[in-house]
């Protein structure tokens, strides 16, 4: 039968798959890229985002598996985002540390994904080689609009407005996880959220 992300991704990671798993799926959207990029070049810059295991991010070949998939499609380190949540850069050393910045210095993006629950961290900031922030859904879920008349959660609107302010700072991007309503991305544009992710896109 099928199984849904919740399930095979643990079990990937569990055995040990989720290594070769990851670098074919950083190869097809790194080529999906590159195919999207041919045909609506008129569209402007391209950039693809995809999700690092934790497992990855130990694995000695990542950076140049990364390299090298990059070559055979022809695509331009600047052309892709490496997401890796929180969670998993907790308590990172330099040596776990050390790729992420190696593939940073060649133009890579990473990206801190599910920013701003769990372990929130935020002296990480200083010290990770990230250059985007994914702020959690949760944060976005409080601009949601239960009757036309309402407006978001203040509190809500707060936290946010800080966290981009602060990533703008610190010469970050920031995209907001879970937009579902043009309402949220409006407000979300309104208080200078770069991106956003979800299922109104």
């Amino acid at each position: 039968g099928v199984l849904g992300p919740d399930r095979f991704i643990p079990l990937a990671e569990h055995t040990g798959l989720i290594v070769p798993l990851g670098r074919w799926v950083l190869e097809q959207s790194v080529r999906q890229a590159r195919a999207w990029r041919e045909r609506h070049d008129e569209a402007g810059p391209l950039r693809i985002n995809v999700n690092l295991s934790p497992c990855q991010l130990t694995h000695p070949g990542l950076v140049q598996d990364t390299v090298d998939i990059l070559e055979r499609a022809g695509v331009e380190p600047d052309a892709l985002c490496l997401e890796v949540t929180e969670s998993a850069l907790i308590g990172a050393d330099d040596d776990l540390l050390k790729p992420l910045r190696r593939l940073a210095e060649m133009g890579v993006d990473i990206a801190l994904d599910d920013f701003g629950t769990g372990y929130s961290n935020l002296a990480n900031l200083r010290r990770l080689p990230v250059s985007v922030l994914k702020l959690d859904g949760s944060f976005v879920r409080g601009f949601q609009y239960d009757d036309p008349g309402d407006g978001p959660n203040p509190a809500d609107e707060v936290v946010v407005e800080a966290m981009i302010q602060l990533a703008h700072r610190l010469g970050l991007t920031v995209t907001a996880e879970c937009v579902e309503t043009s309402a949220q991305a409006s407000r979300l544009r309104h208080i200078g959220c770069d991106t956003g992710q979800g299922w109104l896109y």
